[in-house]
């Protein structure tokens, strides 16, 4: 006798990303506590710095957490990747959101060369593989991506990002 189960009802594929940011926003992500047993029963993540250390951003994602703004040409990239893999982008926290902290060295009178000869002793054009191309300002993440939806906060509490998570399925 064969005994027929019920299809098992598809997962979605779950990435987070950390760009120039301080990683408080996957920290909130990681205080889900017991509720990552139930994510991980909803959810394949398949990409996050939280869980592996793959480097290439994967093909057909359903969720995309974004935690960070877009500081470096490296920064860039990975959000022009995950916008053309994932079919949802979330910003994640105020950094994604409007630049934050991390934007703060836009204010420098001098630009991101004087920012650099500042800061680090060294002049914008020096490329020895140290510092990332940074771009000349830190732009929020949707200045260069389209962004599906927004979560406030620096960073935004589990709950949050759980009620956000829950409510796509």
């Amino acid at each position: 006798m064969t005994v027929a189960l019920p299809p098992l009802e598809p997962r979605l594929r779950l990435a987070t990303v950390w760009l120039a940011g301080c990683s408080g926003c996957h920290m909130s992500f990681l205080d889900l506590d017991e509720a990552l047993f139930t994510l991980a029963e909803r959810f394949d993540l398949v990409h996050s710095p939280v869980a592996s250390d793959r480097k290439r951003f994967p093909e057909g994602v359903d969720v995309c957490l974004v935690e960070g703004a877009v500081a470096s040409e490296d920064n860039l990239a990975m959000a022009r990747r995950l916008r053309r893999c994932s079919r949802l982008v979330v910003a994640l926290g105020d950094c994604a959101l409007n630049g934050n902290v991390t934007a703060l060295r836009n204010q420098h009178p001098d630009g991101l060369a004087g920012m650099l000869q500042r800061c680090w002793g060294v002049p914008a054009d020096r490329r020895d593989g140290v510092l990332p191309r940074l771009l000349e300002r830190v732009l929020p993440l949707h200045a260069v991506i389209r962004v599906d939806h927004v979560l406030p906060g620096c960073p935004p509490g589990p709950e949050r990002i759980w009620t956000l998570l829950e409510s796509l399925r």
